[in-house]
């Protein structure tokens, strides 16, 4: 008799706690779409405290950071959201957003690896393949860009040099004639690789689509918009 008891009242008590988490997540999605990312949060939270494996809350929390501009701290929540997912679509949209935090950290080598691991799920996510070709893109730039600054470097260098040995061959020698000078000798930079699981070929390819696509798509996706759990959905 006491453990029928028992049961009933766990029962009662889970489908409770599950009542009350639901009701939080309806409320922080209704603070969301308002703008209101501090107090979403506060009820994500919640809901996360009486469900701690509710995929909806940890995703939503993530969400909720990442507009505050806590990106790194959204990382954590995108991460822990893609290792309680059950399906791929959700674990793809999991990752989705995890490349656009690192990509809003300028972490552009964790944001192209996080991209790719959504398209292996969900091949077919034009948002994806958008933000991977933005992703590649800024890389190359960046690379060209070190490359850059490294030869005005080298070139700095090899001009005080020039400027030193001029100055040297004006003063007296101090040392035996014939005495070899000691050289200075420039190192070479080796350039950077291109990932090499998307050829820059298909890269180009993929931001020709999103230079034909509508103007405020491209904004929307590219600028790293993380997207929300709906709050019937069936996580």
């Amino acid at each position: 008799m006491n453990k029928y008891i028992f049961i009933l009242l766990s029962f009662f008590l889970v489908n409770n706690t599950f009542a009350q988490s639901n009701q939080q997540l309806r409320e922080g999605n209704r603070d969301y779409k308002d703008g209101d990312f501090e107090r979403a949060e506060e009820q994500y939270r919640r809901a996360i405290q009486d469900d701690p494996s509710s995929l909806t809350g940890t995703y939503n929390l993530g969400n909720a950071i990442y507009e505050q501009g806590r990106y790194e701290e959204a990382v954590k929540h995108y991460s822990a959201a893609e290792a309680i997912a059950k399906n791929d679509k959700a674990k793809a949209d999991a990752l989705h957003n995890l490349g656009n935090a690192y990509l809003a950290q300028q972490n552009l080598e964790e944001s192209v690896n996080a991209y790719k691991q959504a398209l292996k799920l969900n091949p077919k996510d034009m948002a994806t393949k958008y933000n991977l070709a933005y992703a590649l893109q800024q890389m190359k730039m960046q690379q060209q860009q070190q490359q850059q600054e490294q030869q005005q470097q080298q070139g700095e260098e090899s001009e005080d040099s020039e400027q030193s040995q001029q100055q040297e061959q004006q003063q007296p020698q101090q040392q035996p004639e014939g005495d070899p000078q000691g050289d200075s000798e420039q190192e070479e930079q080796e350039e950077q690789p291109v990932p090499q699981d998307m050829s820059r070929e298909e890269a180009e390819k993929i931001l020709q689509i999103m230079e034909a696509e509508d103007q405020k798509v491209q904004e929307k996706l590219i600028k790293g918009n993380s997207r929300r759990v709906k709050s019937d959905k069936d996580w």
